[in-house]
């Protein structure tokens, strides 16, 4: 029997549980879809652990007390999606947001048994909200680094909502009428959707693994150079 994809959102919200999150009801319209086709859907609210600072696997091996990464990290490792959720703060993802990309980032020195980074073959995504300008600069920076360590992004794979710049309601917030801000956006409703479906479609192509031809480290070390040619000056 086939194994179901299984996709883990981070939230970054800097709200601890049980305290409302704007980003989780843009998590949930996106997480549904997927749902709805069997995906086996894990969310975590990161603000929720004791993610220490740092780039190391184990940052207790570095002098922190505690650290939630390894027991996260196992999570992460059995996922086929990663999708980074992100409010925004003065125009960038929040600080929890970077934590949990540097904590992945601590894991890319990790070879699969092929010789791969450990992430190739997981898809990643991201989504942004708040209420103020900045949503392409963070999904520019977000899908950048999880594109450098690894994982493969399909097209469209950012989507959310801000509103008008300014202050002013949050996704999901009730106005005065009673309907839900972003709720009957259609711009961000038709982005959650494609951004959630080519997730998916592009996580069940990846379920035999990317060829090992050009990016096999472990074959690079022992001299194998994949067509590479120096520079005849050398």
């Amino acid at each position: 029997m086939t194994e179901p994809i299984r996709a883990i959102y981070f939230n970054g919200t800097l709200t601890p549980s049980p305290g409302e999150s704007h980003t989780d009801l843009l998590i949930e319209a996106s997480a549904g879809i997927l749902r709805q086709q069997g995906v086996e859907v894990e969310v975590v609210r990161a603000v929720d652990h004791a993610l220490a600072p740092g780039v190391q696997p184990d940052m207790r091996e570095h002098g922190a007390s505690e650290d939630a990464w390894p027991e996260l990290w196992q999570r992460v490792l059995a996922a086929d999606i990663i999708v980074l959720a992100t409010p925004i703060w003065l125009g960038d993802a929040s600080s929890v947001t970077r934590r949990v990309i540097e904590r992945l980032y601590s894991e890319s020195g990790e070879l699969n048994d092929q010789g791969q980074s450990i992430f190739y073959g997981k898809v990643a995504g991201c989504l942004v909200g708040g209420n103020e300008d900045g949503m392409k600069h963070v999904a520019r920076e977000v899908l950048y680094a999880l594109q450098h360590i690894g994982c493969t992004i399909p097209p469209q794979a950012d989507a959310g909502w801000v509103g008008e710049a300014g202050p002013g309601p949050s996704y999901g917030d009730e106005l005065d009428d009673g309907s839900r801000a972003g709720a009957d956006n259609d711009f961000t409703k038709r982005n959650i959707t494609i951004m959630a479906w080519n997730l998916l479609h592009l996580a069940r192509m990846l379920r035999g693994g990317i060829p090992t031809e050009g990016n096999d480290r472990n074959a690079w070390k022992r001299g194998e150079r994949f067509g590479f040619q120096n520079p005849e000056y050398r």
